[in-house]
This record gives C-alpha cells, sequence and structure tokens, in this order.
C-alpha cells in the first residue's frame, strides 16, 4: 500500500447541466417541505432510544448469573451497538446527524466505542478517499488488496480465490476486528495514505487513541469478565458471545454495503496526469448503486446504506431524505443520460456472489 497518493481530478465539461438541475432539484425539495438536510428530532430520539436499550443490555450482562440471560444481555448490547453505527455514525461521519460538527464527533466516539474502531481514521477513509475515489485502484481504501479475497480485477489472485464466492462471509465476519486492530494501527503509525491528513498526530491525538482502545478492552472483555466471574458465568459463555457479536456486527453492516459497489460496478486505476477521462457524477453512477428494502419500512435501520449511490451525490444530506432524492436523481439521470441503477436486495446479493465469483477465476480481468 503507498503511503502518499498525488490527488486525482475528474473531467467536468459534460457534466454541467445535470450538476445544476440536481442540485435545483434537492433545493426545491427542501423548500417545499420547509425542511433542513439535518437529521431531524425523531432521528436522535430514536438514536438515544437505541444508545439507552444497548445500555441496558450491557448492564442486564453485568448482573446476570445465567450464562444464557448473560449471553444475550452481550450480544444484544453490541449488535445495538452497531446499528448506532449504521443509522448514527455515518451520518455523524458527514457532519449531518447534529449541526455541530464537535457533537458529531462526539456521537461518534460513543458510538464505536464497543466496536474498537478508531471514529476519525474511519471518517477519513470513507470521506476523504472512499466518496472522493470509490473503486480507483489504491485510492478507494475500502478495496485495498488485502490477500483474502479480489475485490478488483487489478489484484493479484491466488488460487484458493477461486472459492471466494463461498467463504467471504467468514472474511466478513473479521471485518471489524481486523479494522480495529490492523487499520487503525495502521493508519495511527502512518503507514497508509492518511498520514498525508495528519488527524490525531499531535501528543494530545495519540493520548484520545490510546484511551479509545483502552476503553474499548475495558467496554467488552474486562468487565464482562469480571463479571462473568463474580456471577459464576462460565469465562467459554462471554468469550463465545464477544467472538460472536464481533462477527454478527461485521456481517450486518458489510450486506448492507459491500455489494452497492460490486454490483455490475466498473472499476479504475488512477489516470497517467492525475486527470480521469470521465467526470464525477458519472464515475459515481458507474461504481455504485442504490438497492430498495423489502418491506420499505426497514429503511429505518439502513441509515440510507440502500441507498448508497444517492448517498455518495448528497453526503451532506442526512439518509432520512434518500428516498425522496433517490426519486429525483433517477428521473434527472433518464433526462441527463446517466446509467442510475435501483434493484432489490435480491438482485444486490446475486450479483456480489457473481462479482467475487468472476473475480476469482484465473481469467478475470
Amino acid at each position: 500500500m503507498p503511503d502518499t497518493l498525488p490527488p486525482l481530478r475528474f473531467a467536468s465539461g459534460q457534466e454541467q447541466a445535470f450538476h445544476r438541475a440536481l442540485h435545483q432539484a434537492a433545493r426545491a425539495y427542501l423548500q417545499a417541505s420547509g425542511d433542513h438536510r439535518y437529521a431531524s428530532r425523531f432521528d436522535q430520539l430514536k438514536a438515544l432510544f437505541l444508545l439507552l436499550l444497548a445500555c441496558g443490555s450491557y448492564g442486564v450482562m453485568l448482573a446476570s448469573s445465567h450464562d444464557a440471560v448473560f449471553f444475550a444481555g452481550y450480544f444484544l448490547a453490541i449488535a445495538l451497538s452497531m446499528l448506532l453505527n449504521v443509522v448514527v455514525n455515518h451520518d455523524a461521519s458527514h457532519n449531518v446527524f447534529f449541526r455541530k460538527a464537535w457533537l458529531n464527533r462526539l456521537a461518534g466516539r460513543v458510538v464505536t466505542l464497543p466496536l474498537g474502531i478508531e471514529p476519525e481514521f474511519w471518517r477519513l477513509r470513507h470521506v476523504r478517499f472512499h466518496h472522493l475515489y470509490a473503486n480507483i485502484e489504491h485510492y478507494d481504501l475500502d478495496t485495498e488488496e488485502n490477500g483474502f479475497f479480489r475485490q478488483t480485477p487489478f489484484q493479484r489472485r491466488h488460487a484458493y480465490m477461486r472459492y471466494q464466492h463461498l467463504y467471504w462471509p467468514m472474511i466478513a465476519g473479521l471485518s471489524l476486528p481486523w479494522i480495529a486492530w490492523v487499520f487503525d494501527w495502521s493508519d495511527r503509525l502512518g503507514r497508509t495514505p492518511l498520514r498525508q491528513e495528519r488527524e490525531l498526530a499531535s501528543t494530545q491525538g495519540w493520548c484520545l487513541f490510546l484511551l479509545s482502545k483502552l476503553g474499548h478492552v475495558l467496554l467488552v472483555l474486562a468487565l464482562p469478565l469480571w463479571a462473568a466471574h463474580a456471577h459464576g458465568v462460565a469465562t467459554s459463555t462471554m468469550l463465545l458471545a464477544y467472538v460472536l457479536s464481533q462477527m454478527f456486527a461485521s456481517l450486518l453492516v458489510v450486506y448492507l454495503l459491500l455489494g452497492t459497489h460490486w454490483a455490475e460496478a466498473d472499476f479504475f486505476q488512477a489516470a497517467p496526469g492525475g486527470v480521469m477521462e470521465h467526470g464525477w457524477y458519472r464515475h459515481n453512477f458507474v461504481t455504485a448503486c442504490d438497492w430498495e428494502t423489502s418491506p420499505r419500512w426497514l429503511n429505518q435501520f439502513t441509515g440510507g446504506l440502500n441507498y448508497h449511490l444517492t448517498h455518495h451525490l448528497f453526503p451532506g444530506w442526512h439518509h432520512r431524505h434518500y428516498p425522496a432524492l433517490a426519486d429525483r436523481v433517477a428521473q434527472l439521470a433518464h433526462q441527463h443520460g446517466m446509467p442510475y441503477r435501483r434493484i432489490s436486495y435480491r438482485e444486490l446479493l446475486a450479483s456480489q456472489r457473481r462479482f467475487l465469483r468472476r473475480m476469482g477465476q484465473e481469467d478475470a480481468v
């Protein structure tokens, strides 16, 4: 992985009309509803309810002397924490869950603590690399070569990858610990392109990083182990709860997210000279898609990740607006010749499986 990356630019000459029409439609939508682009009070109260429910589950776990209740409380607390990351931290990383940046940072740090992820590094990876350079080799850090499975046609193929469409859920289930203990420390030690950003580089930044890691260990391992020992709960029960809850949380977000950039998507290498031949809007249309939940009310719990293309076009908007914005994107895309795709979740999973199978084949290009 290179530790510095020169900036890339996109050609923009053919996209100004689409840009103006899209943002005019978005402004008209807000004005007609008298609304704003941030989270609503309902969304904030929903997040508070989930947080209290997670804390209550954790409290039940700490007080329980029954293995089954202990396991259920622990597992539910971590699962709710992952749900909070989906419906809070993603928007907070774009500064749209609250109006004030410091509140978004605080919310991100609180909800990521049970998962062990450094929220500032995750935000930088997501906002300054993935959003700018989706599916561009080396620039999109979410698709960086990892040796476990081949995510782009430009990466090395190993013989075992012919089975990656079968074993990928196991790897995906380990993604959160990998981020917390490999990605975060690589970022912290300046071994990735995040060294360009100089985030948390001060002594204060180091202290905050280390305190967060220590807080995570205390919250998900030390305190539960103490409670298990104090109440006669088997240590194996606690450790099994830790492993399975972390894997479930990983799979929850992966099943919402990964296929959105794999489903019939294009992949690119950085253009010589640093200027891509196509525009930024077209790039997003050919590297992402929207998918619909069934039933539709499940949108309340996807954090807008299912409207992933729409999110890439409107990252500065809270996800509650994405259903309405997606309809406007679809209409304007048709008028301006943009390849908009909105598929079902079943189609997303089938396309994801085909992609992984193709990437694992010897002749995949």
